[in-house]
């Protein structure tokens, strides 16, 4: 069975419906956006420095002077905060036991991943679609590198937000849910119960259709 990727999970996470819609219509391409705000994670030291009026044409999701004070705050706390401006690897294609992807950013010593998420934090700790593609990265790093990987970081640039997070016995377990989630898709799921899902979704006029399951799809392939 081919590996799951970073991508199935993340939308499986939010919305299995939402991944199945994903995979009959081939839409794996991110908005043009994306790049831009992903951008903004590996220029951290820039935009600290930037004067405020060339920060504000930035993609960033907050008043300049915020961004800079969070980075300035961010500096001063955090243990790899060289390591977050420069990493020793970034962009990094991992290939696990059960799901592969691209790793933003990996850190050494300790062995840490690194995921960039282009939406906006939530006020603590970080979303759970979020955590769940940082545990498959820890995983697929581990896997790869034969060491132990126990802890992920998940990066929010647009709100100047780092956030690390420990792989919790809770966490491993959403993870495998998900994982099973994405591998039993044959169809289209049940709809969410949680509407307010919708208004952030791309299929929300497509969602109610009936189509052909998603394996008489595949074998016309």
């Amino acid at each position: 069975m081919a590996n799951v990727t970073f991508s199935d999970l993340r939308s499986a996470a939010f919305c299995p419906r939402q991944c199945y819609y994903e995979w009959v219509d081939d839409d794996r391409d991110p908005p043009p956006h994306v790049e831009r705000v992903r951008s903004l994670a590996f220029r951290y030291d820039e935009l600290l420095r930037a004067d405020r009026l060339s920060l504000a044409d930035e993609p960033i999701d907050v008043d300049p002077a915020v961004y800079q004070r969070r980075l300035a705050d961010t500096k001063t706390r955090h243990d790899r905060w060289r390591e977050c401006c420069t990493p020793a690897s970034r962009e990094v294609l991992v290939d696990g036991r059960d799901c592969r992807g691209i790793v933003h950013k990996v850190f050494e010593a300790p062995l840490e991943p690194v995921i960039v998420s282009t939406g906006t934090p939530p006020d603590r700790g970080v979303w759970e679609s979020h955590s769940i593609v940082a545990v498959a990265a820890a995983k697929a790093l581990a896997w790869e590198r034969k060491q132990s990987v126990e802890s992920a970081y998940v990066e929010y640039p647009a709100a100047a937000v780092i956030r690390r997070i420990d792989l919790t016995t809770r966490r491993k377990a959403a993870y495998r849910r998900t994982l099973r989630t994405v591998r039993e898709i044959d169809g289209p799921p049940p709809r969410t119960n949680d509407r307010s899902k919708c208004d952030h979704c791309d299929y929300v006029h497509k969602c109610g259709v009936r189509t052909r399951t998603l394996r008489s799809l595949l074998e016309r392939r």
